[in-house]
């Protein structure tokens, strides 16, 4: 990939991105691995080329498909809380990879990350994205979040990108002992960012924050 599309010039470049770590930081993100995947993961390869001047915005941004990319903030929030409680060489399931930003995020801390998304094209091209970027430790595959990926469980950690009325059973059957799911979760208007644990097979939860995300639909779209 050509080296200047990937660092980028003007409201893309390197100088952008330091400013957004730096409102990142006020807002309470602490983890440094965290901040520098923001500070290098360049965004704007992520979303259309005529939002890239937006790219480094705390904003979330339409990617096609209804979908949108989350909100730099979100993303170090989600990420973090999923760090926190994983191992060194934590294997993490992802549910609704999107544009892969998010997924890119987390790679660059953990050993794998298998990703599900349930919209063809979107994968499709998001795959593509992070071959170019040469992200190597994803596995990604089209289908229905709320089954999981039941062939790698159990899961260090699970990371879902968009919102459950409630948590899927399968999320939680498919998650390690003292592992953590970290889900947005209630409808459209009300919506908290929730992590629960499991520990001696008792499932507890917390409350980080009020989110807003797309909803977590079943099945699959061609």
């Amino acid at each position: 990939m050509n080296s200047i599309r990937h660092e980028g010039i003007g409201m893309t470049s390197l100088r952008t991105r330091e400013r957004l770590v730096n409102r990142l930081i006020e807002q309470g993100i602490q983890r440094i691995d965290v901040l520098e995947a923001i500070r290098t993961t360049p965004r704007h390869l992520f979303i259309d080329e005529a939002l890239a001047h937006r790219a480094y915005e705390d904003v979330a941004l339409p990617i096609g498909f209804n979908q949108t990319i989350s909100q730099p903030y979100i993303v170090a929030r989600m990420t973090e809380a999923i760090l926190n409680a994983a191992p060194d060489d934590a294997v993490i399931l992802e549910i609704g990879t999107g544009c892969g930003y998010q997924t890119a995020i987390l790679a660059g801390s953990v050993k794998h990350v298998y990703s599900i998304e349930r919209i063809r094209p979107l994968l499709e091209r998001t795959r593509k994205r992070l071959r170019e970027l040469k992200i190597r430790n994803v596995s990604v595959k089209c289908g229905d979040g709320n089954l999981g990926w039941p062939q790698h469980a159990p899961y260090d950690c699970i990371i879902t990108t968009c919102a459950a009325s409630e948590v899927p059973p399968a999320l939680l059957e498919q998650l390690k002992e003292g592992g953590v799911l970290v889900i947005p979760v209630g409808g459209r208007d009300q919506q908290e960012l929730k992590l629960y644990r499991k520990t001696d097979g008792e499932i507890s939860a917390e409350t980080l924050e009020a989110v807003r995300f797309v909803p977590l639909l079943g099945g699959v779209e061609n």
